[in-house]
């Protein structure tokens, strides 16, 4: 049996996005057969939408609705402290915890050489530029990219070109260790060691 092309299309189409494979864009296409036409015309029509409303925000590269974005215009948000990202998602994750306050520069990636991912290919350059700006009012950078080996050379990279302009600034690096509910038993050798490290009066 020949599967119709209206069919295929999409499966193909679910088929490009990362972590979909072939079982999982029949099913999703599949699901969408069912679903009422006017639910799958608004769905047709956010897609439609996502590139189109929505922008990079010129400062610190998040995404959002405007440019600059609304976090960069928020006059409430401490602008002594830039918190550096790999992605906008990162972004999305620190907001919903509502405690941090200052201002965010996202990267877009990580240096990757073994992707062909240089500093040359994210916003380092951009971050760099950000901070030795006479008017910048930036005395605080917090690494926070991930805490992969890729993570941690890109960290390494941008404490080096940093404090090659700028020996005063106060450069520190999120907390890594066990999450709350872990074992001890089931947590690899780097983990235990960042934890140890991390350690704080109780």
């Amino acid at each position: 049996m020949k599967i119709p092309k209206a069919i295929q299309d999409v499966m193909d189409s679910f088929e490009r996005l990362p972590g979909v494979g072939p079982k999982t864009a029949q099913r999703l296409t599949f699901y969408l057969l069912h679903v009422p036409q006017f639910d799958l015309d608004s769905f047709a029509l956010a897609l439609q939408n996502l590139k189109k409303n929505t922008v990079l925000c010129s400062i610190c590269f998040t995404i959002g609705e405007t440019n600059p974005c609304s976090v960069c215009t928020d006059e409430k948000r401490d602008r002594s402290v830039v918190c550096v990202v790999e992605q906008p998602l990162d972004v999305l994750a620190l907001e919903k915890g509502g405690r941090y306050k200052g201002l965010y520069h996202v990267l877009h990636g990580k240096i990757d050489p073994l992707n062909n991912i240089g500093p040359d290919e994210i916003y380092i350059a951009q971050l760099l530029k950000r901070v030795h700006d006479p008017e910048s009012e930036i005395t605080e950078i917090i690494l926070a990219t991930n805490p992969t080996m890729e993570g941690e050379g890109t960290a390494m990279y941008i404490t080096k070109q940093l404090r090659v302009q700028n020996s005063k600034l106060k450069i520190t690096r999120i907390g890594r260790g066990l999450p709350i509910g872990a074992d001890l038993e089931y947590a690899d050798e780097m983990t235990l060691h960042r934890a140890m490290e991390g350690r704080s009066d109780y």
